[in-house]
């Protein structure tokens, strides 16, 4: 036999807001998690987790009155939400509707004077070549890189970071050594062995 499958998020919704329009009434949240199972057949333990989504998509009102908090929805309330979703909708439609006439009228007044010609199609074919020798030239300076003065000092200043870097993390390694060896009466050659720490290890020099 198979397993009943749970209602989805927006089934609950859907059915939520039934008790709301069907009974056009205000209800405190303790009751609605012992309306919502018998009737729509929401566990009471997720019936606050939907209620605040219908809050949040502005399908649900609610009110604090005294120390207690009041939900409330109306057909009209939903109808209006929608109503007020299309337009948003229909308001994002026309702007990419706009962007769209402005990029093609963009592209045509690019256009003009890009059409396909012996003169165009020359420069075109001088412009490949400049970029083909340019990414020659590229190459060809990566080969004496070695000798740049800024390029080796960059390289002399990373190295310099790294062995900071290093040091500081075998500072680290022999901090938990020596708290190890204190506090469990480990010793190290037991530590390295465990942890696989080079029995050699030390700071780098600069």
């Amino acid at each position: 036999m198979s397993k009943k499958r749970g209602l989805s998020a927006d089934e609950k919704k859907t059915r939520m807001l039934e008790i709301f329009h069907q009974s056009k009434d205000f209800f405190q949240l303790k009751e609605l998690e012992k309306i919502a199972p018998k009737e729509k057949g929401i566990t009471a333990q997720s019936v606050k987790e939907v209620i605040q989504a219908l809050v949040d998509d502005h399908l649900v009102d609610s009110e604090k009155i005294g120390t207690s908090i009041y939900f409330w929805s109306f057909p009209s309330k939903a109808k209006n939400a929608k109503k007020r979703k299309l337009l948003d909708i229909q308001g994002q439609l026309d702007d990419c509707c706009k962007k769209l006439k402005k990029t093609e009228e963009n592209l045509a007044s690019e256009s003009v004077g890009r059409e396909l010609s012996d003169d165009r199609a020359r420069h075109l074919a001088e412009l490949e070549q400049t970029l083909k020798k340019e990414n020659e030239l590229k190459k060809e300076m990566e080969k004496y890189r070695d000798s740049d003065p800024e390029y080796i000092a960059q390289l002399k200043n990373e190295i310099e970071e790294l062995k900071s870097a290093v040091n500081r993390w075998t500072e680290n390694i022999f901090i938990l050594k020596s708290y190890c060896k204190n506090t469990f009466q480990v010793e190290n050659e037991v530590i390295e062995q465990n942890f696989n720490i080079p029995q050699d290890l030390d700071y780098m020099e600069f």
